[in-house]
């Protein structure tokens, strides 16, 4: 118990701690971006919109995340990823919810900063998925879980959620 809890703690501070606090923490500093209350309308609606896309982040996150744990039997991290396929919670709507999660939260920190360079940063990780999830991952999804995994592609799915959550029997 105490193992499984350890791996789990490594891989959200080895990739999405590092990713949406170390990094944003760090582009803060370099760029002297401080938190504000904005000033006018549209900056407070900005404000707003970021809070929600956090929340919204950090949902899709914590529900993947139970679902790795419960039904993948694994963790986030590459090196000791889920022994089963999920498609169910979150993966209903969207392959990777973790990654849009962090997305979502990203975005969010942005637009509550206020901060072009917080978009910047969010610009860039999601550029990063959009070459390394194809590229890599799914052809070692693909290779793991074999024809369940084409034929989960086929029906939901990289990084934007799809409305309707799909189900294997439809």
């Amino acid at each position: 118990m105490r193992y499984k809890l350890m791996r789990h703690l490594l891989s959200i501070a080895a990739l999405p701690f590092v990713v949406a606090v170390v990094v944003p923490i760090w582009v803060a500093r370099r760029y002297a971006v401080h938190p504000t209350l904005g000033t006018t309308v549209q900056e407070v609606f900005a404000q707003i919109a970021g809070l929600t896309l956090c929340v919204i982040g950090a949902v899709l996150f914590l529900s993947s995340l139970r679902w790795f744990v419960t039904e993948g039997e694994g963790t986030l991290a590459p090196w000791d990823p889920p022994s089963r396929l999920v498609v169910r919670g979150p993966y209903r709507y969207v392959r990777n919810p973790m990654i849009s999660g962090v997305v979502f939260g990203l975005f969010g920190e942005a637009l509550i900063l206020l901060s072009r360079p917080h978009f910047m940063w969010a610009v860039i990780f999601l550029g990063i998925n959009f070459v390394y999830i194809p590229l890599l991952e799914e052809p070692q999804l693909a290779g793991r879980f074999g024809a369940d995994y084409v034929e989960y592609c086929r029906h939901v799915p990289r990084l934007i959620p799809r409305l309707r959550a799909w189900h294997a029997s439809d």
